[in-house]
């Protein structure tokens, strides 16, 4: 069951595809590829809580990976698919990986769309989760104003946000890493997978090589000149990736 204030929508039909938006993103960030895949898949997208059109509960207990894990199972539930190809980007392909993981029989492949497996090294998780304290501390402080001093990136809109509390307890809940468990399950992936990443995203490239090195099988493609988000910068060429990579299964 979805929870009450999430906001998804489905289009087209077919074979599922659900589309997970990185963090101070939403489900807009998606719109050409949504509306490229509903030709023949049946394309599902959602706004992570306290992002997009989804609700910002004030309890911060609400966020989490686990129950963020919930809502994209209860989203397949809704639309009746049994499994689904999880297409993530950045925060949302870490929660797709997550979700490979946890409930397998649910994911009939994965497409990692710059984004990251975590980190082996106590010491790179705690830079990596002083970063999501600063991006918190700058949305309490500056609001949605505050996004533009933590974020640059092409997927990264103030205006789809309802307010920046919601994204600052995301931060805080969803985006840390507590331990290493999805970069040591690598190497237990089943399914298909494509990892995805802009050539100028340098933050993202050895991790993105990493994945596809352990992932048994998976792809690497390199978008030309695109940055963190070649769905929404370089929209042909990912969905040209997309198209082969779903062609094959």
């Amino acid at each position: 069951m979805v929870p009450m204030g999430i906001f998804f929508e489905s289009l087209g039909h077919g074979p599922a595809v659900l589309l997970t938006h990185g963090f101070a993103a939403s489900s807009h960030m998606f719109a050409a590829t949504a509306a490229e895949l509903s030709k023949d898949h049946m394309a599902i997208v959602w706004d992570q809580l306290g992002h997009g059109g989804s609700d910002s509960p004030e309890d911060p207990t609400a966020y989490s990976v686990a129950s963020s894990l919930d809502v994209m199972v209860g989203v397949l539930d809704e639309v009746g698919a049994k499994d689904a190809v999880l297409i993530g980007h950045s925060l949302g392909g870490y929660l797709s990986l997550e979700l490979a993981l946890r409930d397998p029989a649910r994911v009939r492949g994965l497409v990692l769309v710059d984004t990251g497996p975590g980190y082996r090294s106590d010491r790179g998780r705690e830079q990596w989760n002083e970063m999501t304290e600063r991006y918190a501390a700058a949305l309490d402080r500056d609001g949605l104003a505050g996004l533009a001093r933590i974020s640059g990136s092409d997927e990264v809109d103030s205006d789809v946000h309802r307010d920046a509390a919601g994204l600052a307890r995301s931060a805080r809940g969803v985006l840390r890493q507590s331990d290493g468990h999805v970069m040591e399950g690598l190497a237990t992936i089943a399914v298909p997978t494509l990892v995805v990443v802009g050539a100028r995203d340098e933050p993202f490239l050895g991790g993105s090589r990493y994945m596809a090195e352990k992932i048994p099988g998976a792809r690497l493609a390199v978008i030309d000149g695109a940055g963190h988000a070649p769905p929404v910068t370089h929209p042909e060429a990912f969905h040209h990736e997309l198209r082969e990579f779903l062609g094959h299964l």
